[in-house]
């Protein structure tokens, strides 16, 4: 039997555990960072999954793993800074930030049992590399919206596109078998 709720928390423990240990390094430096950088962070972290799929060899000392980790953490700084006004200090309090990424996570969770419900898990039985390019196509969206000044025609925002990419790298997670 799944426990898709303590599997999620699980995943999500470790990633906002790695967040805020590198808040506490870095403070927020991530402000400086406008929306298309973080979309290209995520992007360059989900191509490298994908180039290691394929390839079946790292040179370099992350594994597959601790980029779906990135992933989520970006997915949520994304989600955080499209919050921040030009009013919003640069350097945000550790507390607030937790507070926030909470927040942002929270409502994505809810987010993701909703859509399970209706899809009845689906993301069970697919593969990790389809949720690698799943999370690819939602980039290359969020791309294209933020070429165009935010402006679709029937589309769902970039907000919408991060939730799910983070509920993808937090499926890739499970069945990785994180916990």
């Amino acid at each position: 039997m799944n426990n898709t709720a303590a599997e999620y928390e699980a995943v999500i423990n470790i990633c906002k555990g790695l967040f805020m240990k590198k808040t506490r390094d870095y403070g927020t430096a991530w402000r400086v960072l406008r929306p298309e950088s973080i979309t290209d962070q995520i992007f360059i972290k989900a191509q490298r999954i994908r180039t290691l799929e394929e390839k079946k060899v790292s040179k370099v000392d992350e594994d597959i793993t601790s980029e779906y980790i990135g992933i989520v953490n970006y997915c949520v700084i994304a989600m955080m800074q499209l919050d921040c006004g030009p009013e919003t200090p640069a350097e945000l309090d550790p507390k607030h930030v937790e507070e926030l990424f909470d927040g942002k996570v929270t409502e994505t969770k809810e987010l993701m049992f909703a859509k399970n419900h209706d899809y009845g898990e689906a993301w069970r039985d697919m593969r990790i590399s389809s949720l690698t390019d799943l999370i690819l196509m939602k980039l290359l969206r969020v791309k294209q919206i933020e070429d165009n000044k935010g402006q679709t025609l029937a589309s769902e925002g970039v907000k919408a596109n991060y939730q799910d990419m983070l509920n993808y790298a937090v499926f890739a997670l499970i069945k990785l078998g994180v916990k």
